[in-house]
């Protein structure tokens, strides 16, 4: 795991992280909340409150009031708990009028996110992204003023993200990701878990490159006699944390399903 005091307070001119204290094998060192708002506005954007932790809402709030601005809008990358379950107790904290999310039972308020709006909330220019495959309603936010992408857990600073929904869909995610960071020059991703990662492209490419090798590793499991899930997590993941055998077998499930649905495996 990285050091909390690299994670926490980093970002870029207009984003700042605040780490929340919920630390553990699926959070790495907890979750990002981001605060970002344009230079010189009284109005910020939080994205991903985190938990249900009052002591981390409360810091949130009180980084946002030391700035001298207010809580104008917050937004949801995804619904896990570990980023949204304190969403509407930090909007009633602070006074937020609004919680913005792809899926509607996460919002507060009318206005939801799709692909293609921009948020322009106090000066901002954040564009929205659907990137669907770590859980079916992830969002990713495109700051071009910093040429900075947020993924929340599309990408993580470090290890690998569990895949909830269809690989497919997950590594057209990472495909589209990669051509977007070539062709705006991104300069810096900001995670929902982990350190900020300064090599876009090159952490895009490793995140293709490890679920190809993974693909060909659960293939290389089911030929040699491996039948579920669970099978091929004792095959593929031995080295692994016994911890994380149950988030795996979900991530090992959507290989399986993706190995048939392109005809490498029988259905």
């Amino acid at each position: 795991m990285g050091e909390m005091n690299e994670i926490d307070g980093m970002g870029t001119e207009r984003a700042l992280c605040v780490l929340a204290p919920n630390p553990s094998p699926m959070t790495l060192d907890g979750t990002n909340t981001w605060v970002v708002a344009e230079p010189g506005s009284i109005e910020a954007v939080v994205i991903d409150p985190g938990p249900k932790d009052m002591r981390h809402l409360r810091r949130v709030a009180r980084t946002v009031e030391e700035s001298g601005r207010r809580v104008a809008l917050v937004v949801l990358t995804h619904g896990h708990p570990d980023h949204a379950a304190g969403a509407r107790a930090f909007a009633e904290l602070t006074g937020a009028p609004k919680i913005r999310a792809l899926d509607p039972r996460h919002r507060l308020g009318d206005e939801g996110l799709v692909e293609g709006d921009v948020i322009t909330t106090g000066g901002l220019e954040l564009h929205v992204m659907e990137t669907p495959g770590h859980s079916h309603d992830s969002l990713t936010f495109w700051l071009p003023a910093d040429g900075a992408v947020l993924t929340g857990d599309t990408v993580l600073g470090y290890g690998t993200t569990v895949v909830e929904g269809k690989l497919g869909d997950y590594l057209s995610s990472l495909e589209r990701l990669r051509r977007f960071a070539a062709e705006r020059e991104a300069k810096i991703i900001l995670p929902g878990h982990g350190p900020s990662l300064e090599d876009p492209i090159g952490a895009l490419d490793g995140y293709l490159d490890h679920r190809m090798r993974r693909l060909a590793q659960v293939e290389a499991a089911v030929e040699a006699g491996a039948r579920t899930a669970r099978e091929v997590v004792e095959r593929v993941y031995a080295e692994v944390d016994r911890s994380l055998w149950k988030a795996a077998e979900a991530s090992v499930q959507a290989q399986l399903d993706y190995l048939r649905e392109v005809g490498r495996l029988p259905s």
